[in-house]
């Protein structure tokens, strides 16, 4: 490995110089113990220190906080391996009998596929004796035999047995016997035209030749081959001996079966199961084709949702769960996919899964999924917009207003007024827009400028949504023409929005200072008609019935006046002298 180059770090020990004398150190498995020797550094010896250090190499791992962490992330690890194990079981024992319903005969193969799947150190342990020096004098020779046997495996025990009959020459009659006895043991075949009946009656013909074997005393010389032919006829005392390599009772039930009742039916499974722990009632019921206890005691058992919400709906689809309402109206399939979507719903990322979930819920889904989307976080706007796609697809129109809502007071409370007017839009919220709009006329007085003019500029339709909404528009376009030099367009507008009554009265000011420039064009820009409408609306302003806010700064077409002492009569002169003006050229 490369050397990394930099210094590294210095640990100083209290009360060391490390200039008089040297320390010594020994390696542990997560620190290093350091002393104090009795050697100096310039040579010769002296007395040494009764002290002795530890320094640790990784501190965080004392850290309260940390080994809390530490302790909880080792709980899910150790629970999401155990809890998998668990489930998978469960799930493989229904698939056997509740969706491929395998029937009397081909019943047992498929439940010894289903005990190899989850019994396959065997084959591991079978590996580490095959490949000693001498395999059929390993310690776990016979331990690997014999669990071929109890798994049904015939062929592999029979090719293992051979490394010993090798070594027994005198033997090998024995060992041939027991060969036969293995090879010609009858497992019933659905794809074959062999009847479930002719099956029967060639098994019980095999066993009554492996009861001669054990009558006759054929392995009473080797204990090993007579406790495999005692298994082969369901001896439980002998399998009993063996319980440590079949590990558990549903192992031992479907060796039993394999060896006494092959062509047990699916209905008669309980009979022969036996109950101790809680994973062993939920298979027990699966035994007993009680498919409700199954999903009952999953439900207790198993710390979420998911496996007895995807069972459910895998048996209804199968037409195999006799669905019956619950008390509050919803049928059990429902029930408990309803449950597991809204666990999914409080997590970070997962939510967005759960919404399918929802949607196939004809009953309650709609109502969970209305309340549960509001409750989400909505971090930014990018998932906002995911938020909002999803209930525009379902059309959930309140949903999107309320969403909109939330967004549009959360971009103001950060005065971000183009991203809050363009939510209060898409909310079709005109008191909203209104407040908002009021927001950007107040800016625009004391800046002398709009902010986000793409948005204003671009409001088409939408600004009809309010009275105040319009007018930050047209006030806009007013300032957009005036900027063209369409100076008549400019004014018609700017007079229509006081005539019209859309500006706000407190707004009136402005836009009579915003007239200023333009009377004072060279060109005729007000015709006289115009010119007397601006006039009565000066004097509606002045006359008391409504006083512009004196704290507001004027803004003429962007640039402040001071509003300390405005010349209204100044203005009032001016409208007049341009009325008589426009009076005398009318009448020449």
């Amino acid at each position: 490995m490369e050397e990394v180059d930099v210094e590294p770090t210095t640990t100083p020990i209290p009360g060391f110089d490390s200039n008089q004398k040297h320390l010594g150190f020994v390696w542990g498995p997560g620190d290093i113990l350091v002393y104090e020797t009795i050697y100096k550094a310039s040579g010769g010896s002296a007395g040494g220190c009764p002290f002795v250090h530890e320094v640790r190499k990784d501190e965080d791992i004392y850290s309260p906080i940390l080994r809390k962490l530490f302790n909880e992330s080792h709980h899910i690890f150790s629970e999401l391996y155990h809890n998998d194990f668990l489930v998978e079981l469960i799930w493989n024992l229904c698939e056997v009998l509740f969706i491929d319903a395998a029937p009397a005969g081909s019943l047992v193969l498929h439940l010894l596929d289903w005990v190899r799947l989850h019994k396959a150190d065997v084959d591991e342990k079978a590996r580490e004796v095959l490949a000693s020096e001498s395999p059929a004098e390993h310690q776990a020779y016979w331990d690997v035999v014999i669990s071929y046997v109890l798994q049904g495996r015939m062929d592999e025990a029979r090719q293992v047995l051979v490394k010993q009959a090798t070594l027994q020459p005198a033997a090998r009659a024995m060992f041939k016997l027991l060969d036969n006895l293995l090879m010609k043991m009858p497992i019933f075949n659905p794809g074959e035209t062999q009847t479930l009946t002719e099956f029967d009656v060639k098994w019980r013909h095999w066993r009554e030749e492996v009861d001669r074997c054990l009558q006759d005393q054929s392995f009473a010389s080797n204990p090993h081959l007579e406790d495999i032919c005692k298994i082969l006829v369901g001896d439980e005392d002998v399998l009993l001996e063996h319980k440590e390599l079949l590990s558990t009772w549903y192992h031992f039930l479907v060796t039993r079966l394999l060896f006494s009742h092959p062509t047990v039916k699916p209905t008669e499974l309980h009979y022969y199961a036996q109950v101790l722990k809680p994973l062993d009632s939920i298979l027990l019921a699966a035994f007993e084709f009680d498919i409700h206890q199954v999903i009952k005691d999953c439900s207790i058992a198993l710390n979420n949702w998911w496996f007895v919400g995807h069972l459910t709906d895998l048996l209804d689809h199968c037409k195999l769960l006799q669905s019956h309402n619950l008390h509050f109206g919803s049928n059990l399939r429902e029930f408990l996919l309803l449950e597991y979507a809204s666990g999914l719903f409080t997590h970070h990322s997962l939510w967005q899964l759960a919404v399918d979930y929802f949607d196939h819920c004809p009953e309650f889904g709609r109502v969970y999924l209305e309340l549960q989307i509001e409750r989400v976080p909505l971090d930014t706007e990018r998932k906002a917009l995911k938020v909002i796609r999803i209930c525009e697809q379902r059309q959930m129109t309140e949903q999107v207003r309320s969403i909109c809502k939330i967004m549009a007071k959360k971009a103001l409370r950060n005065n971000r007024l183009g991203s809050a007017l363009s939510w209060s839009i898409r909310a079709k919220d005109a008191a909203f827009a209104t407040l908002i709009s009021e927001r950007f006329l107040q800016d625009y007085c004391a800046k002398g400028t709009f902010s986000d003019l793409d948005l204003i500029d671009n409001l088409g339709p939408a600004m009809l949504l309010s009275d105040r909404l319009t007018f930050l528009g047209k006030y806009r376009e007013f300032h957009r023409l005036y900027g063209e030099k369409r100076f008549s367009d400019a004014a018609k507008l700017l007079l229509s929005l006081m005539t019209a009554k859309i500006a706000p009265r407190s707004f009136w000011m402005t836009l009579l200072t915003d007239a200023l420039p333009l009377l004072e064009q060279k060109e005729v820009i007000f015709s006289a008609d115009q010119t007397h409408e601006l006039m009565f609306c000066l004097e509606e302003l002045t006359s008391g019935k409504s006083v512009p806010n004196p704290d507001r700064p004027m803004q003429v077409l962007g640039y402040p006046l001071s509003n300390v002492c405005f010349p209204f009569n100044l203005l009032i002169h001016c409208f007049i002298i341009c009325s008589n003006l426009y009076s005398c050229l009318a009448r020449g």
